[in-house]
């Protein structure tokens, strides 16, 4: 059974930091993307950033270039997401997913994780 574990979310106050952690089980994950998706209440699920399998290819939403940082480690099957200078409008549940096309269209992922709540109070 594949699943996708994430962990990190919690209340910051604008300006803050959190980490978000994702740790993949239940298959290989080799040659696969990794991201992360958001869905604010009322909006539909949003792309964040996603990293190739080698790490070497990188992409991030406009709304959070030069804030976020995506990365990953293989050995412990998991990928990161580095959240600085947060703001009210970061709010949200973060979505972990996985898949050999990942893209920055929700419905490429092959697989979810079940969402950590990420709250940033002004």
């Amino acid at each position: 059974q594949v699943q996708l574990v994430e962990s990190g979310g919690g209340l910051v106050q604008a300006g803050g930091s959190l980490r978000l952690s994702c740790v993949a089980s239940g298959r290989t994950f080799t040659g696969y993307t990794m991201g992360w998706f958001r869905q604010a209440p009322g909006k539909e699920r949003e792309f964040v950033g996603r990293i190739s399998w080698n790490g070497r290819i990188i992409d991030y939403a406009d709304s959070v270039k030069g804030r976020f940082t995506i990365s990953r480690d293989n050995a412990k099957n998991t990928v990161y997401l580095q959240m600085n200078s947060l703001t009210p409008e970061d709010t949200a549940v973060y979505y972990c997913a996985a898949g050999p096309l990942l893209s920055t269209a929700p419905a490429r992922a092959a697989y979810w994780g079940q969402g950590t709540q990420v709250t940033v109070s002004s």
